[in-house]
């Protein structure tokens, strides 16, 4: 009986899962779990050639977690190599340069590559992401803000951490924090709990706070077009007032869209006799 018992301890101590790393090239996924692993950061860029593989131990609570970790090569000529490794992941570190537009815009089309190759009986609710925004100490070079990352990643229940392979900024909490939820999921039955990430806020005020971010203008942030009424202009106010006023939304970049939004409308009201 005490040898039962001590065999039942053992098997919820024990637990091994499987990471990947996503993200475009020289976007830091590589330098970030050196970082943690091995506690060092290599100046010099040296591109993943297909995959890089590697094991390390960690401690969650009462439980060993041995973590498999695949760190796949973001040029697009290596897809044919790192496909094959998307299938059974519990955890996914989804990486972008905050100094980098353009790494950040293709997070999407990663999450599709994904779930293509997972196919269509798998799912992505039965892996934790782990969003960072690396390269935080750049410093005036950079172009992504935090409300912006933290927004996207939020949204999708992911969780969203600021990091600086270079400096070790934010590496450690970002890996407690992630394999914490994975230990978390698997008691869970390998599906990631639907209160893992808290979001207080709706898709429709985050689809606006894109809008608006992405305006030309004053027209198209309100989403109206020139010729129209005081009115009107004023109708289009009030919806997104509603939407996005401070006292009411908490999703990150509100504030920030409120204001526009304000800013926009006095603009406009100027112009429109």
């Amino acid at each position: 009986m005490e040898a039962d018992l001590q065999k039942r301890k053992e098997n919820k101590k024990s637990l091994r899962v499987k990471v990947i790393s996503m993200g475009d090239a020289e976007v830091g996924k590589s330098c970030i779990i050196k970082r943690y692993c091995e506690k060092r950061f290599v100046p010099k860029y040296l591109a993943t050639i297909g995959i890089d593989y590697g094991v390390t131990k960690v401690q969650v609570r009462d439980r060993e977690i041995k973590v498999n970790i695949f760190d796949m090569a973001g040029h697009p000529f290596f897809y044919e190599v790192r496909n094959e490794f998307y299938k059974d992941t519990q955890g996914v570190i989804l990486v972008y340069d905050v100094s980098q537009k353009e790494s950040f815009e293709s997070l999407d089309a990663w999450l599709t590559e994904m779930k293509q190759e997972i196919g269509p009986h798998g799912s992505l609710d039965t892996s934790v992401f782990a969003v960072c925004a690396n390269k935080i100490d750049c410093g005036k070079r950079r172009i992504v803000d935090e409300s912006e990352g933290r927004l996207w990643a939020e949204s999708k229940g992911f969780y969203y951490f600021e990091t600086s392979a270079q400096s070790g900024e934010g590496i450690n909490e970002m890996f407690q924090a992630f394999f914490s939820a994975i230990a978390d999921m698997c008691e869970n039955g390998g599906k990631r709990p639907v209160t893992a990430v808290n979001v207080g806020f709706t898709k429709e005020q985050a689809d606006a706070i894109r809008r608006i971010r992405n305006s030309k203008d004053s027209w198209d942030m309100l989403g109206v077009k020139p010729g129209v009424t005081r009115d009107e202009v004023n109708k289009a106010y009030r919806k997104l007032a509603v939407l996005l006023h401070p006292d009411k939304c908490v999703a990150p970049g509100s504030e920030d869209a409120f204001k526009a939004v304000v800013n926009a409308r006095t603009m406009l009201l100027k112009n429109i006799k």
